[in-house]
């Protein structure tokens, strides 16, 4: 899908979503205006009334929504994310063992750019991943390892077997690596932060809108939840990225993998 049709669909949700605002604030006007014409029909103008109470449970059930989905889904992507670098570095791992049946010098050759390659996602491409970017070298550099491997010339069932093995295990990475790559640029939906500093605004101001006016120790509950409220909303930006923030994934599944090369090596 090219960029303008993404800009395309995006402006027809904006316009849904204004017009679908537009038409909730005309239903209540028109109600307000049939009621008004209704003698039976009392004034509503107490801040504990069940106008006031109505509107304030429907914002906080509002907010709770908004606020839910806006931490379950980076929650839910980081898990995914995190599980995903354990299959990319397992994979690594059995690409690293099969290609010790590899003939002449392609063992040595495999293993040093798994080595090679894992140690530069590690060192090199981890920090731009917490900023939802990938490099590009990364990418090359698997390119590179599948291309040597395809060029090994094998000989009888064994060294056909390895070299099949290997491949399905770069194949196995090179998935992984792609599924990394969408999990480091994905975001929760668009303006949900936005919806979840309005919601928790309208919480906080909505008493004083109602016409309230709390003094003195009244007031402290108000704060109270006013700073819980923007703690949240502060959470819900803070986590937006599975490689950034409280919820980040780190490297500790390459890091692993090293480990795990330097213990294969050692005992060969």
């Amino acid at each position: 899908m090219s960029h303008c049709v993404v800009d395309r669909v995006r402006e027809i949700f904006m316009v849904a979503y204004t017009l679908s605002i537009l038409a909730a604030v005309g239903a209540v006007a028109l109600t307000a205006l049939v009621f008004r014409r209704v003698r039976a029909a009392g004034e509503d103008r107490d801040p504990s009334g069940p106008s006031a109470a109505h509107a304030g449970a429907m914002l906080s059930a509002m907010f709770l929504l908004v606020f839910a989905i806006a931490v379950i889904v980076p929650w839910t992507t980081a898990d995914a994310a995190r599980l995903n670098t354990h299959a990319e570095s397992r994979a690594a791992v059995d690409a690293y063992w099969a290609a010790g049946e590899l003939p002449g010098t392609a063992p040595q050759e495999v293993r040093r750019a798994l080595h090679d390659y894992v140690t530069f996602v590690v060192r090199d491409e981890w920090p731009l991943m917490a900023e939802g970017a990938m490099d590009p070298v990364g990418g090359a550099r698997m390119d590179q390892l599948r291309g040597a491997v395809h060029a090994v010339e094998v000989e009888g069932d064994q060294e056909t077997d390895a070299k099949a093995a290997v491949l399905d295990h770069i194949r196995s990475i090179a998935a992984a690596r792609a599924q990394r790559t969408a999990d480091a640029a994905a975001t929760p939906p668009e303006g949900l932060l936005i919806l979840t500093i309005l919601t928790g605004a309208l919480v906080v101001v909505f008493p004083f809108l109602a016409g309230a006016r709390p003094r003195g120790l009244a007031i402290l509950p108000l704060v109270a939840t006013a700073a819980l409220l923007g703690f949240g909303t502060y959470l819900t930006w803070d986590i937006a990225r599975a490689f950034a923030g409280p919820l980040a994934v780190g490297p500790e599944a390459f890091t692993g993998a090293l480990q795990e090369f330097t213990r294969i090596a050692g005992g060969l």
